[in-house]
């Protein structure tokens, strides 16, 4: 978290009901184009790098903490945490809080995974409040997409799908693999969300372990308390198809009219597949599709060039 001496306009504790208190910090030139970093997961805490996209003497970067993760209070990890706090519509309320609380008009969106399903969310009800999208490996968390990726993938990872059902205790194991999760890490029992939290990153782990030019690896990287934090809200979310409707983002996509927007998706994205992207760019016709060959979900060198021109249209005022 940050030091306490630091200034309180660059970083705080903002309240933003049911006991929540999110964690958010600025960086950058304090009337420059400021933009808003949305981090993946869901429930994965802002990322400690990203701001370091944006040249800092033209962009005010704002980053903050999603419900029960990263610096937010409290934490999901804590089993005591009230998970029926957290649900897309309070992500989407608490962007807004923020953006009103730092007295900002409009704000460039960036983010990535689970963050372009919540950005998407958010421009589609706050249009007026977006000057521009940057999503990387585009995602609507559609049943479909969540199907994918942890039942569909059992086509290309058998071995491993096996080991991430075998995670689940033995009447479960023919139903869903996710809404068994999200019960195991509601588990009263310390050891069982510790085990169940690792062989879910044990899952996600294997789905990008080919990406070798990107980060493999990262999910069980992750300390405990935010692999718990991590998992659970993963589970939560993902359990209840994020409480969107099947097909709501793309439906309204003609609410992003006038939004420019840069979308960046890997080809060998395995947890992500291309089709969701390239749906998007054909509702959305200010948005370009850029398509990254070598890349899969965690990135690689062309990817970041593609991401540091997206970039670099968005420092000049559009």
């Amino acid at each position: 978290m940050a030091e306490a001496g630091r200034d309180p306009d660059r970083w705080g504790l903002l309240d933003v009901g049911d006991g929540n208190h999110v964690y958010w910090e600025s960086r950058g030139l304090p009337t420059g184009k400021p933009v808003l970093i949305v981090h993946g997961g869901p429930g994965s805490g802002r990322s400690r790098t990203a701001h370091k996209m944006f040249d800092q003497k033209v962009f005010r970067t704002i980053a903050f903490d999603q419900r029960g993760c990263g610096d937010s209070v409290p934490t999901a990890a804590d089993p005591a945490t009230d998970m029926a706090h957290n649900t897309t519509e309070h992500l989407i309320a608490d962007m807004e809080q923020l953006r009103r609380h730092l007295r900002l008009d409009r704000w460039l969106l960036y983010g990535g995974s689970w963050a372009s399903t919540l950005i998407l969310a958010y421009a589609e009800r706050y249009p007026e409040r977006v000057s521009g999208i940057i999503l990387i490996g585009v995602t609507m968390t559609r049943p479909r997409e969540i199907d994918w990726l942890y039942h569909g993938l059992r086509l290309l990872l058998p071995v491993e799908w096996e080991r991430f059902r075998a995670g689940v205790p033995a009447p479960e194991r023919d139903d869903d693999l996710v809404e068994a999760y999200r019960h195991l890490m509601e588990h009263p029992d310390h050891a069982v969300r510790d085990q169940a939290a690792r062989d879910w990153c044990a899952w996600e782990d294997a789905v990008i372990a080919h990406e070798t030019q990107g980060n493999p690896g990262q999910y069980s990287a992750k300390p405990d308390a935010a692999k718990l934090a991590f998992v659970r809200i993963c589970t939560h979310f993902f359990a209840h198809n994020a409480w969107l409707e099947d097909g709501e983002l793309l439906r309204n996509a003609h609410r992003l009219s006038g939004i420019p927007g840069v979308l960046i998706h890997g080809r060998l994205d395995l947890s992500g597949p291309l089709l969701t992207a390239w749906e998007l760019a054909q509702a959305w016709p200010d948005a370009e599709l850029k398509i990254i060959e070598d890349s899969g979900h965690t990135g690689s060198p062309t990817m970041r060039a593609a991401i540091e021109d997206a970039v670099a249209r968005f420092s000049v005022d559009r």
